[in-house]
């Protein structure tokens, strides 16, 4: 998630090399991150620790050990993008760090991301103004009570995942019904990215769109009569309720 917030930023100039200390776990990591990106990066944390600002993109289950390795005496802006993990608790493993809690997602890689957003008491609102700066140059950004950051996240950061999985299964029926593979990958893609413009940009319920295709009789309704048969609709709410209810465990 880390690489998916900074790269886009690189790439445009928005942020340059010599700005930015990454720490990541392995030589291997270090040295492909190094190659690709021109950025100094270690193993060893303490420099990135050493920053006025540090983005925390680690397992949530490794976040004790990370905090247990923080030079004492440090302090800054901590923009934590951890699933799952509050304020609360990373306040009170980092209490020298004033926190901030994001929830970005990987379509921030083209700039098209979706960034949630809960602060601590302790970030001032100069420093909430530049976070906000900050992702809103890779996406959207929203200000949520940190209470609704685990729906959040389900919808947002696991969705792009279960769309992926539609888009695949879409491009797969349209191999068994005869169509090339790469040409039925390259009308998923574009049918999924054309209907959310569509309901976007015209602002259109879902239900409306789908009411605008459905003739009587037609292809279309014959379609949906089988998804609502399989429970596809019951699948995609129950996976959004599975994927907050682990970002809770989490916590």
């Amino acid at each position: 998630m880390a690489q998916a917030l900074l790269v886009p930023l690189l790439e445009s100039g928005l942020i340059s090399p010599p700005g930015v200390q990454a720490a990541v776990a392995s030589h291997a990591s270090a040295q492909r991150l190094s190659e690709a990106h021109g950025l100094a990066v270690s193993t060893d944390a303490e420099a990135a620790w050493a920053s006025p600002v540090v983005l925390l993109a680690v397992k949530p289950q490794q976040l004790e050990a990370v905090a247990a390795a923080v030079p004492p005496k440090r302090g800054g802006l901590l923009i934590s993008v951890l699933a799952g993990v509050t304020l609360q608790r990373l306040q009170r493993l980092l209490p020298a760090w004033r926190c901030v809690r994001a929830v970005p997602n990987t379509p921030a890689l083209v700039r098209q991301g979706l960034t949630g957003l809960a602060f601590a008491a302790e970030v001032s609102a100069a420093e909430r103004d530049w976070v906000r700066q900050l992702f809103a140059l890779v996406g959207e950004v929203a200000e949520l009570p940190e209470t609704q950051l685990d729906a959040f996240l389900a919808l947002t950061s696991s969705g792009p995942a279960f769309i992926a999985l539609v888009a695949e299964a879409m491009a797969d029926g349209a191999v068994a019904a005869g169509l090339p593979r790469a040409l039925a990958q390259h009308l998923a893609h574009r049918t999924l990215a054309g209907t959310a413009a569509l309901l976007h940009e015209q602002e259109l319920h879902p239900g409306m769109l789908k009411d605008m295709v459905s003739s009587p009789g037609g292809t279309t309704i014959a379609g949906l009569r089988h998804l609502e048969r399989q429970g596809l609709r019951s699948a995609l709410i129950e996976a959004v309720v599975a994927a907050a209810e682990r970002s809770r465990q989490l916590a």
